[in-house]
């Protein structure tokens, strides 16, 4: 019965699992899956899944007493009014909780994604313990009560003590047997996320909207590439700064824009936090391409050529688009970086334009199609 029912529930993984593949651009544009997310998982609804449910006979037939007669209908007021019942058939609502990493598996597999190969030896070794043998001493906690019981019975056999027909087995002291563990050291990949965003006036709601459900994606899949990651945000107009994740996506400001700043407060950040020797770095901006001038754009491609291209894995630039602004800087970038400064993994700078929600879908192969 348990191995039935087992694998019904993985049929009905399997089934969710390709709904969710069906319809994952449309998923990739829900907003309300992020209010949804939880420690590891969300909750997606999909349509058209009915939960099974036992049902038992006929509900139409049987027997009953009392008032009436045969044809009456029981337990009903007859409807007033000029307003009818609908004829159409409901679309049936389930919410599925999904996983993160299994969500972050169906991206890849429909995006095609390789699995992220971390840059050279940026690893941190980590101290675990390892539960590898038994021993006849130890704390209570780490009995095994298993071994204590065969030890016991060996005990007994060996003493002629052990009476087949009454069989009775009490451990004594020196039958019980405790795990025992060493200390291994485990790689741990490492990598950190930091998240620019243009917050002046020319960026609105549409355009943070895109931006969240873009990094809400790219999280996700980093999150699955790496066993430790660190995301770090930062805003600017004319002036950058690190905020939290919550500021991030809901601050608003009304004034210019000099890209060099957020360039400049995160070359500062991974200088004071980030060994590039210790951890794969990815820095993502989003902007609507407007900055102040020329000059600052000569600043921000000086910034990325002597400090941030060379220690990251990835710098991704997302446009979006925006009616009040230039949507200038990516073409300074082209300009500047032709061949987006590659090394034997393909390029480190890739931009790519995000216009509307389902842009996002092909946004997210862009960047990490290479397995950077």
């Amino acid at each position: 019965m348990v191995s039935k029912i087992e694998q019904d529930h993985q049929r009905f993984r399997q089934i969710v699992r390709g709904k969710i593949r069906k319809d994952l651009r449309r998923f990739l544009t829900r907003d309300e899956l992020i209010g949804r997310e939880g420690k590891r998982a969300v909750s997606i609804p999909i349509h058209d899944i009915d939960i099974p449910t036992f049902r038992y006979g006929d509900n139409n037939a049987g027997v009953g007493m009392g008032e009436g007669e045969e044809g009456e209908t029981v337990g009903q007021e007859q409807g007033q009014g000029d307003n009818s019942g609908g004829e159409e058939e409901g679309r049936h609502l389930l919410e599925v909780e999904v996983d993160l990493d299994e969500l972050a598996d169906i991206l890849a597999e429909e995006l095609e994604l390789p699995r992220i190969k971390p840059r050279g030896e940026h690893r941190i070794t980590t101290i675990r313990d390892k539960y590898s043998g038994i021993r006849p001493v130890g704390p209570a906690a780490l009995r095994n009560f298993k071994r204590s019981y065969k030890e016991a019975l060996k005990r007994q056999l060996a003493m002629g003590e052990y009476d087949p027909d009454h069989p009775v087995i009490i451990p004594v002291r020196e039958d019980l047997r405790y795990r025992s563990w060493n200390e291994v050291k485990k790689p741990q990949s490492n990598a950190v996320i930091v998240l620019m965003m243009d917050v002046s006036g020319s960026m609105g709601e549409e355009q943070k909207e895109l931006v969240r459900l873009e990094a809400f994606w790219i999280d996700t899949w980093l999150r699955r590439n790496y066993e430790g990651i660190e995301t770090r945000y930062i805003v600017h107009d004319v002036r950058a700064g690190e905020v939290d994740k919550k500021t991030f996506f809901s601050m608003r400001e009304d004034g210019g824009t000099r890209i060099s700043s957020a360039y400049n407060c995160c070359r500062e950040l991974l200088d004071e936090h980030y060994d590039p020797a210790a951890w794969n770095t990815y820095l993502f901006h989003f902007s609507d391409g407007d900055n102040s001038s020329e000059a600052d754009n000569r600043l921000c491609v000086k910034i990325l050529d002597e400090h941030l291209l060379d220690r990251c894995n990835l710098f991704g630039y997302c446009q979006v688009h925006s009616a009040y602004g230039s949507g200038n800087f990516i073409n300074v970038l082209h300009e500047a970086f032709p061949d987006g400064r590659p090394d034997e993994d393909g390029p480190r700078l890739i931009t790519n334009r995000v216009n509307q929600k389902s842009d996002i879908y092909d946004s997210l192969k862009v960047f990490f199609g290479s397995g950077r």
